[in-house]
């Protein structure tokens, strides 16, 4: 590419314009920007002004004034890049849909400009980057504001919401703020002394034009001026084209009234039209250019070497060659607008799919639905459509406003919707408040209770009330859920320490249970019943006292329950009396181990035993009755006889049953 520009816009070694062939030619290569920096306006006072140079113009009036709209907008770009050579720079960092970024997106693009780029060459990036990130912001506070209010009434509550991105969003933005700031005193200080300079200059080629001077020291003069010129610096970009066009003024004067060596200024003149005709040739090329943006940018260079670098031609040709470049420059402006009105055609494709966006909020905002799970799925709805706005990108700035306007206000309208719906459940959410303030109460009035095999069952009942107790107000429901847990952690962590103080006798009574086993197998029986059965009740009573061992090595009592098997199998005691003491024994160890749930089974089953076989005695009993009706008395009598003995064996079987239960609620008694 640096090798075409050459090509297209070569320069001999000359310096009868002040600048050399590579000098220009860097100017040619440096990038400008069609957008105006607008901050420094009053970097200097007001100076006295002499006549301007105008340009020629055409003979319709309409398009001469948009052709010298569009060479104002050149110039007044040109102007500011003079300014700050620093601006030049922003063509190269992309100009993102920063609309369509989401907030924490919006923050890492900020952060990433400050830190790496200069910092007026980011203005109208970080501009857009604070457009769109507060109007995001904003619109999140509303909401959340709305949510306060709905759920607080006290009105001397202010409402507060602290949003961490928005803290260093307003880090790095005051970075920006504070280089700029620094980087404006700077460049403010220089600015008006090379004002100083360049006006100083001018005044010195108004004088002369003085027909008694030698014209040699004149010439000398001339081209020491013009050398100061060329080397006079930066100066405030409202004062750059009234400058300019006074110093071309009397420059073109000086060649026009002076009585000058006719062959030097020819020369001069010849220079500088080849030079502006390479300038005309190369326009004509960047009007072929696919890359329309880069072609103005470097359009708007062309301009600039133009107005600083070339000096004036002859009369003859002076209107020609001006009408020539800024007839191309019109061209290429025009293709810049068709550009523009393409990417205006996608704002208003964006701007359809944003309308369609709120019409569908506005339809949620009137379905009516009564559940919170349903609500939920309401409020998804929304967070999708709002990504998707989010992320619609641009619409036509004249609607912009209209257009986020009307979003807020659909999302507002659900927002009120849903709230009146919450509204209505409030009143539920402080009655469940009520009840789960009277469950910490409890909870904290037996947190300190050490009668662990009363206070357990009903610390784990407080729990399991809790759970069915629904959704109390967000504002209270962090702290009693606090208060609830540490009253709770606090019992059980007692319990904790008491079992773990219960364990060591549990490991203890293991270990005689254990040893007593041997004793037990290596016992006989005498054969007197009586001594024998005392002497079984007292092994019996004797295991009991050892107390309760480890529940993961309570298979030792299946052992003795064996050993006991036996011994009554032995002793030759009646199959009531031997399931009556094994039933016993062994609701006695349930009993010490505390566990209510097996004794409230083994209630439940013996009562359905019961009425089990009571409701067999009566059917047997009604059979009796059926066959006492029969003819047949030989079968009659062998049928009954049968009858009679099952209803004997049921009735017994009935005596154990109820012996069972009794037994069981005499033991719950206790």
């Amino acid at each position: 590419m640096l090798e075409e520009k050459n090509d297209n816009l070569s320069i001999q070694e000359n310096e009868t314009d002040g600048k050399t062939a590579n000098e220009l030619q860097e100017a040619v290569l440096s990038e400008v920007s069609v957008d105006a920096e607008n901050e420094i306006n009053d970097a200097v006072a007001e100076e006295n002004t002499v006549k301007p140079v105008s340009e020629p113009v055409t003979s319709s009036e309409s398009t001469a004034d948009e052709k010298q709209n569009v060479l104002d907008a050149i110039a007044e770009t040109n102007a500011e890049e003079s300014e700050d050579e620093t601006l030049k720079e922003r063509h190269d960092i992309p100009m993102l849909d920063y609309e369509a970024l989401p907030m924490d997106k919006l923050v890492d693009e900020l952060k990433n400009l400050v830190t790496n780029e200069k910092v007026m060459s980011i203005k109208e990036h970080v501009e857009e980057i604070r457009k769109a990130f507060l109007a995001k912001y904003n619109h999140l506070i509303e909401e959340k504001r709305e949510e306060f209010n709905q759920e607080n009434q006290d009105p001397n509550e202010e409402f507060q919401y602290h949003f961490p991105l928005k803290s260093k969003f307003d880090q790095y933005y005051t970075i920006y703020k504070d280089n700029k700031n620094t980087h404006f005193k700077s460049l403010q200080s220089n600015l008006k002394s090379n004002l100083e300079v360049r006006l100083a200059i001018v005044e010195e080629l108004k004088e002369l034009i003085n027909p008694q001077a030698n014209i040699k020291d004149t010439l000398n003069h001339f081209n020491e001026l013009r050398d100061r010129w060329k080397n006079a610096g930066s100066i405030p970009k409202d004062k750059y084209n009234h400058v300019w066009n006074n110093y071309h003024f009397h420059v073109e004067n000086f060649y026009d009234y002076l009585h000058l060596d006719r062959e030097a200024r020819d020369i001069d003149f010849k220079y500088n039209l080849e030079q502006k005709q390479k300038i005309v040739a190369r326009v004509e090329e960047l009007l072929k250019e696919a890359d329309i943006n880069k072609a103005f940018r470097e359009l708007q260079d062309l301009h600039r070497i133009w107005k600083e670098d070339i000096g004036p031609v002859s009369r003859e040709h002076r209107d020609e060659i001006w009408n020539q470049f800024s007839e191309l420059t019109k061209k290429m402006h025009d293709k810049r607008e068709i550009l523009f009105e393409n990417l205006r055609g996608t704002e208003l494709e964006n701007l359809e799919k944003k309308k369609e966006i709120i019409a569908k909020i506005e339809v949620l905002a009137t379905e009516k639905v009564n559940a919170h799970s349903q609500w939920l799925a309401q409020i998804e709805k929304v967070e999708a459509l709002r990504s998707e706005f989010f992320s619609a990108g641009k619409v036509p700035s004249d609607v912009n406003e209209a257009t986020w306007a009307a979003f807020k206000t659909a999302v507002r309208n659900f927002n009120s919707f849903k709230n009146s719906f919450y509204k209505d459940i409030k009143k539920d959410q402080n009655d469940n408040l009520n009840k789960k303030i009277a469950l910490v109460k409890k909870a904290k009035e037996l947190q300190e209770s050490v009668d662990f095999a009363s206070t357990t069952p009903i610390m784990k009942q407080i729990q399991e009330d809790w759970k069915k107790i629904g959704h109390v107000p967000r504002k209270y429901s962090d702290k009693i859920w606090n208060e609830f847990r540490e009253a709770c952690n606090h019992y059980f962590d007692k319990l904790k320490e008491h079992k773990n103080v219960e364990n060591a006798d549990e490991v203890e009574a293991f270990d005689k249970k254990k040893a007593y086993l041997e004793t037990l197998r290596e016992f006989q029986l005498t054969g007197d019943h009586k001594t024998d059965l005392d002497a079984i009740k007292l092994h019996i009573e004797t295991w009991k006292n050892f107390g309760k061992v480890p529940f993961p090595r309570r298979h030792i009592e299946g052992k003795f329950n064996k050993i006991l098997d036996a011994l009554f199998e032995k002793l030759s005691l009646s199959k009531k009396d031997t399931e009556i003491m094994r039933f016993s024994n062994r609701m006695e160890n349930l009993s010490e181990s505390n566990d209510t749930r097996k004794l409230d089974n083994e209630k439940i089953f013996l009562m359905r035993k019961i009425e089990e076989v009571q409701n067999e005695i009566f059917q047997l009993e009604n059979n009796i009755q059926f066959f006492a009706n029969t003819k047949n008395s030989k079968k009659e009598n062998s049928i009954v006889l049968e009858v009679r003995k099952n209803i004997a064996i049921h009735k017994e079987s009935l005596d154990v049953w109820k012996e069972k239960l009794k037994q069981l609620r005499n033991l719950n008694q206790e």
